[in-house]
């Protein structure tokens, strides 16, 4: 299975430390955030991964090369004329992607799911890895029903983790996309027809989106 990682983004609400450095360069307990990723997609057996890039993106590609030096292969989706987004993002890597499922993890995520575990079920177009709702985000995303389908958020709501497993057939009503697009639209259609599926995870996870958030990161054990 391929991966792609979400690397491209200005990082606003991080600033002032993205001004100079793209919030996938940021560290955490010595390790940078995109390598986090890299290192749980490599022990999943995950090597071949796709990041693309825009804002700063040539410090993300000084940095991490071709990916030789953390026993993986990386390829760069480049958006030349601005970040695209999260589902445009996807949609512009798609040709390097291939037809099969793939894993995506945005890069301002840490979580120690175990990422071998993480598969398309037969009858979804997305499979998305929920967790327990941060205060940031109190109200939530979706909720489960037999702990699988995922439904418009109720009282038992939970918090779309940044992680999840997708075919390219959920991206195909917009392949010709070249705007800012983002997920949650394209959630809502897979949704309309049952076909975003899901797990909750109660392990780690820690979204990286803001200073204070960094800081909870850092000094998490």
């Amino acid at each position: 299975m391929k991966a792609m990682i979400l690397a491209a983004g200005r990082g606003e609400r991080m600033m002032p430390l993205t001004k100079n450095t793209p919030k996938p360069l940021i560290k955490v307990r010595g390790l940078t955030l995109i390598e986090h990723s890299i290192i749980a997609l490599k022990k999943a057996k995950i090597t071949n991964i796709f990041v693309n890039v825009s804002y700063l993106g040539w410090q993300i590609k000084a940095y991490l090369g071709n990916g030789s030096r953390l026993g993986v292969k990386v390829t760069y989706s480049d958006e030349f004329s601005g970040a695209l987004d999260t589902a445009g993002g996807i949609i512009n890597a798609l040709p390097l992607l291939g037809r099969e499922p793939f894993v995506v993890i945005n890069s301002d995520v840490l979580c120690d799911y175990d990422l071998s575990k993480l598969t398309l079920p037969a009858d979804s177009l997305a499979h998305l890895i929920l967790v327990d709702n941060p205060k940031h985000n109190a109200k939530g995303d979706f909720s489960l029903i037999d702990n699988h389908q995922i439904i418009t958020a109720n009282s038992k709501s939970l918090t779309f983790s940044g992680i999840g497993a997708y075919h390219p057939d959920f991206f195909k009503k917009h392949i010709n996309t070249q705007d800012k697009l983002p997920l949650y639209p394209l959630f809502k259609e897979a949704l309309a027809t049952s076909q975003l599926s899901g797990e909750h995870y109660q392990g780690y996870w820690q979204d990286v989106g803001t200073p204070e958030r960094l800081e909870l990161a850092k000094n998490a054990k």
